[in-house]
């Protein structure tokens, strides 16, 4: 409780018994980023991209969805420069989106699972930059841009409480995690541009 000043001289000039006046206490600013928006929005943020990426892997390794499978994807990342270990990079590329998938579903692991699609969509937006930001003037890479844009939030921020990682030290404390996981994403982009 706070107390202002006590006085002990009335206006008339007498004395008088102290006077306490109490100031209303100080409510702190609630904090927007704790309440239950948040967490959903980080869950949509994790369906989302969960959702796409783990298409995109199903597609690429086992021809899911109508898709050509890992020879043509093979053929894809020929066509975008790389020129060494396709065949590993390929099932690299899909087994990592899909176990990705899985885990940001889950909100298990969040750092481990969005770094992982970070560092695969550095790299094609790497390889893919010279053709232009938009696919209708070349190869574009708009789309893998907002998947490491995503990526990247979910690696900053955590995956809410909304997840299994919310009780874990990386769901507490999702930033210094999160830095961690930005360095390997890009370590491991690197990697990936140099060796295939």
């Amino acid at each position: 409780m706070n107390h202002g000043n006590q006085g002990t001289t009335s206006l008339a000039g007498g004395t008088t018994d102290p006077v306490t006046v109490e100031q209303p206490a100080v409510r702190a600013p609630d904090d927007r980023y704790s309440g239950t928006g948040f967490d959903v929005a980080l869950l949509l943020l994790r369906l989302i991209l969960a959702t796409t990426i783990g298409a995109h892997g199903l597609i690429k390794v086992f021809g899911f969805l109508g898709g050509p499978g890992l020879g043509s994807f093979a053929k894809v990342l020929h066509g975008y420069g790389f020129t060494r270990g396709i065949a590993l990079l390929s099932w690299v590329t899909g087994l990592t989106e899909v176990g990705a998938s899985v885990m940001l579903v889950l909100g298990l692991v969040t750092p481990l699972a969005a770094a992982g699609v970070l560092g695969v969509q550095l790299s094609v937006v790497w390889a893919k930059h010279s053709g232009g930001f938009f696919e209708g003037t070349g190869t574009g890479f708009e789309f893998e841009l907002t998947l490491v844009v995503i990526a990247l939030v979910l690696l900053l921020a955590g995956s809410g409480r909304l997840s299994l990682d919310a009780r874990t030290p990386w769901g507490r404390s999702p930033l210094s995690f999160g830095l961690a996981g930005l360095l390997v994403a890009i370590l491991a982009s690197i990697v990936i541009n140099v060796a295939f």
